[in-house]
């Protein structure tokens, strides 16, 4: 078992090299000569394609609870938690057009990071508090420009299911926006390829599209209180639908977030 699962890692780290490098280079090439950020353009396809093709590659299954929570046209702040680099394929590979915010040390990867850049990603420096803000005014425009957006409000990747603390800097954001805030629950990333892990399985993903919570009317004052909701949501549908306890917030987070 251990030489298929080294063999299948061989395979999968083969076929994101080339689906990278290919689909970097044609994503660059069209932000070169001007090519326009549109609903079902090269910016939207070339992540999708890159997400399937390296899932398919890891034997991975996803299975979408709830489709039709997804934006229909309406952009939305999805709010997911995080364990595993898998976690972005699996969003990306599902969702339709939307923008990562990432940690900005993802950008300075050869070719992955012009190719993030060119498609409108939006980097975050998450040790820097004064940046991640400026980053969120960032991925606001990406959002008035017609794009949903992912953001991990947990920040880094966790070592279990339990959901952890939230920044507060996500909710900033949807209130500024006043986009409705889809909770995300995803199960099955952690099995396929855990932190610190380096073998890959094959494995099924499920993403739980959670009931969308509108910010429209809400202010900067009621940030921590939408960002208590929205994690409640998550935290109860780990319980229910997994039997995952998860502790409760103890102490006020900084307001930063970030994936990786």
């Amino acid at each position: 078992m251990i030489v298929i699962a080294i063999l299948r890692t061989i395979f999968v780290a083969l076929v994101a090299v080339v689906a990278t490098t290919v689909g970097g280079i044609g994503a660059m090439g069209a932000r070169l000569i001007g090519v326009e950020d549109r609903a079902g353009g090269i910016f939207d396809h070339t992540p999708r394609v890159w997400s399937r093709v390296i899932l398919w590659a890891a034997g991975v299954k996803t299975v979408v609870h709830n489709p039709e929570r997804m934006s229909g046209g309406e952009p939305r702040l999805y709010l997911s938690n995080h364990l595993s680099w898998f976690d972005i394929p699996a969003l990306a590979g599902a969702f339709p057009r939307y923008k990562f915010v990432a940690k900005a040390e993802l950008f300075k990867v050869p070719v992955f990071g012009p190719a993030i850049k060119a498609i409108g990603m939006v980097p975050i420096e998450r040790h820097n508090r004064k940046a991640a803000f400026e980053a969120y005014k960032v991925a606001a425009e990406r959002i008035r420009a017609g794009n949903s957006v992912v953001v991990f409000p947990e920040g880094t990747r966790g070592d279990s299911y339990a959901i952890r603390p939230f920044k507060k800097g996500p909710f900033v954001l949807a209130i500024a926006a006043g986009v409705p805030i889809v909770p995300v629950l995803l199960h099955g990333t952690h099995e396929v390829f855990p932190k610190g892990g380096w073998l890959v399985r094959p494995g099924q993903f499920d993403i739980h599209l959670l009931e969308p919570v509108p910010t429209a009317g809400l202010d900067y004052a009621e940030r921590e209180e939408l960002a208590e909701k929205i994690r409640s949501q998550i935290v109860d549908a780990l319980a229910s639908i997994y039997g995952i306890e998860s502790e409760p917030t103890r102490a006020r987070q900084p307001e930063l977030a970030d994936s990786d």
